[in-house]
């Protein structure tokens, strides 16, 4: 409808010239027509959106599984630290870069 509407803006704007360069009155009558008529498609096509927005809140509220991108996702706790490791005051040291002396 979108495409229409312009088409029509783009009649309107061609007949308007032409009206105003041979001083026709019927052309310019056809020029308003197509600015009304498109103007009018306008009106239709943005309360069709809005209808449908207020109709798409109510399905965005409750997303299907698997069709939402940013849907929570529960990740499982992260393991138990390694323990055969033994925390040495070396191996600490060794972590933050630190020396220790020998």
């Amino acid at each position: 409808m979108l495409i229409i509407a312009l088409v029509l803006a783009l009649i309107g704007l061609v007949a308007l010239v032409f009206a105003v360069v041979t001083s026709n009155e019927l052309v310019a009558w056809v020029c308003i027509g197509a600015s009304v008529l498109g103007v009018v498609l306008l009106i239709i096509d943005a309360v069709r959106e809005r209808q449908g927005r207020a109709g798409g809140e109510d399905k965005e509220e409750t997303p299907a599984a698997g069709n939402d991108e940013d849907a929570y996702v529960d990740y499982p706790e992260d393991a138990e630290p390694d323990t055969a490791v033994e925390a040495t005051p070396e191996a600490s040291a060794d972590k933050r870069g630190d020396e220790t002396p020998k």
